[in-house]
């Protein structure tokens, strides 16, 4: 059997949203994988998801430009979902930028929200505790 190789466009306007929709999508599929285009915002994405407890893991594969990265989804033992909901917050037709002191608490903090800061992409928490404010990405619970 012939493997074929499976590419697919990465020309989208909004890539975070991107990201989103094909975990939610995924996730809502009861799918274990799915692969996702590269780009270094989507990387920091996953590893905050990564780190957080949201999914199993994330990797590289393919060469050149052929790239993706293929993101394994994390269930419970009775197939529960660990993300229970994704939502994207700030679009390219709405910026939302949060200051210090206003950075979103998601769910009274037992969710996450996802902020791009000049430090980098990190979770509400990470940039509360280093006094920074910036784009608020996406809430994940």
């Amino acid at each position: 059997m012939v493997t074929k190789e499976r590419r697919f466009s990465s020309n989208v306007n909004d890539p975070v949203a991107d990201l989103l929709t094909r975990i939610r999508n995924a996730n809502l599929a009861y799918k274990d994988d799915l692969a996702v285009p590269v780009s270094k915002v989507n990387e920091a994405v996953l590893g905050i998801l990564d780190a957080e407890g949201y999914i199993d893991g994330f990797e590289r594969e393919g060469e050149g430009v052929h790239q993706a990265l293929r993101v394994r989804l994390k269930y419970d033992k009775k197939r529960q979902r660990t993300i229970s909901g994704i939502k994207r917050i700030s679009t390219p037709g709405r910026r939302v930028y949060a200051g210090r002191h206003e950075l979103p608490r998601v769910l009274g903090g037992l969710g996450v929200a996802i902020v791009s800061t000049s430090q980098g992409v990190m979770t509400d928490k990470d940039a509360s505790r280093k006094g920074i404010g910036g784009e608020v990405l996406a809430y994940v619970w």
